[in-house]
């Protein structure tokens, strides 16, 4: 199987557990404070739940191309034309990820892991939480090079 499918694949059943854990923890916490039982780590599970599934899954839809655009110019142009700009956007799209998501990421939880910064109710450390920023970054940019590199091919 292409490693691209492989790691559709992944990110599918990553981002459905995620969101299955997600609904079965907010139900309990609905569940919990009905019956004066609140538990204090419902929130905070939720929240960071929230951040990966988000993060993650706009990886995902990067991959997929299945994510928000505004082609006005894209769809005008074709030919030479169209595939240079193609090549633009999936350029700007890689150095965004490279610079942003993966670099600052990477900045952002060593800080938090040297600091020692760990969530209040469940005592995660933050870095792990923020981790996701960088593999997010990763995968946007390796779904870049991929379209890069089929562009190029004529097989985009």
């Amino acid at each position: 199987m292409h490693l691209r499918k492989q790691i559709d694949k992944l990110l599918e059943v990553l981002l459905v557990g995620l969101m299955g854990i997600m609904v079965l923890n907010v139900l309990w916490q609905v569940l919990s404070r009905a019956l004066n039982a609140s538990t204090s780590f419902t929130d905070e599970l939720a929240r960071f739940l929230l951040i990966w599934v988000g993060i993650l899954g706009a990886a995902y839809v990067s991959g997929k191309h299945m994510h928000l655009a505004i082609d006005l110019l894209p769809q005008k142009l074709s030919g030479t034309k169209a595939r240079n700009l193609n090549l633009l956007i999936y350029a700007l799209v890689f150095i965004f990820a490279a610079l942003a998501m993966l670099v600052g990421g990477i900045r952002l939880v060593y800080i938090t892991l040297m600091l020692g910064q760990s969530s209040p109710a469940m005592g995660l450390p933050l870095g792990v939480v923020y981790s996701v920023v960088p593999l997010s970054g990763l995968l946007i940019m390796y779904y870049s090079f991929m379209d890069m590199v089929a562009e190029v091919r004529g097989e985009g």
